[in-house]
């Protein structure tokens, strides 16, 4: 530290930025400056200087009601950091979709839609479900969606659909757990009945085998 203490300073500004990011990510409506200062323990002059730096790299906006939200710089972010995440989970995804048969995938979280991150198809099935990487869907349909969901909530038990996203498709799913800032789940598909008696005690290791790899 230098005598003037700057360097101290600039991390407790870099620190309270970070907290303030993260406040927004947590509140879906939006946060009230007041609300910001209350949180971090600061002062509404301090919260203001925070947005505005924070603003000018696209991270925080505020809306027409003066909510503080998340800005685009993020998704940009978020967008750069998934095909990481997506090398890391193919090894455990091929794993997966061969030993089991089924198109394995992994999905994560953005707003209120599921998206396909990762799909891995088996190569020795007869059939198999086309699933494309890029897919949406909502996240209260389908396994991987409900997987997700049901990871908020921190329940580790693999989740189990039929025909919510595609008829005649069965799906089963656990969430990706301990992986700070992400919400995703490891799953598979396939066109004939899944045994999750068998099937679920896989995927959820899989999913676990992501975690430890993002970790």
């Amino acid at each position: 530290m230098t005598d003037n203490g700057r360097p101290a300073e600039t991390a407790q500004t870099l620190d309270r930025g970070l907290r303030l990011l993260h406040l927004v990510a947590d509140a879906p409506g939006g946060l009230t400056v007041t609300e910001a200062a209350t949180r971090l323990g600061v002062g509404r002059a301090v919260v203001y200087r925070l947005v505005g730096a924070l603003a000018e790299h696209g991270m925080v906006r505020r809306d027409s009601r003066g909510r503080l939200r998340l800005g685009a710089g993020v998704l940009h972010l978020a967008r750069r950091a998934q095909p990481l995440l997506a090398d890391a989970a193919l090894p455990i995804l091929r794993g997966l979709a061969e030993r089991i048969g089924a198109t394995a995938h992994l999905t994560v979280a953005e707003g209120t839609e599921a998206i396909a991150l990762a799909v891995v198809e088996p190569s020795w099935t007869a059939f198999h479900v086309a699933y494309r990487a890029g897919s949406r869907h909502p996240l209260d349909r389908g396994a991987a969606g409900r997987a997700i969901v049901a990871g908020r909530r921190g329940v580790a038990a693999p989740v189990a659909t039929s025909g919510e996203l595609q008829p005649g498709a069965y799906g089963v799913a656990a969430p990706v757990l301990g992986v700070e800032g992400l919400e995703a789940s490891v799953g598979v598909v396939a066109m004939s009945a899944l045994d999750v008696a068998t099937v679920g005690p896989l995927v959820r290791a899989a999913a676990d085998e992501v975690a430890a790899a993002l970790s």
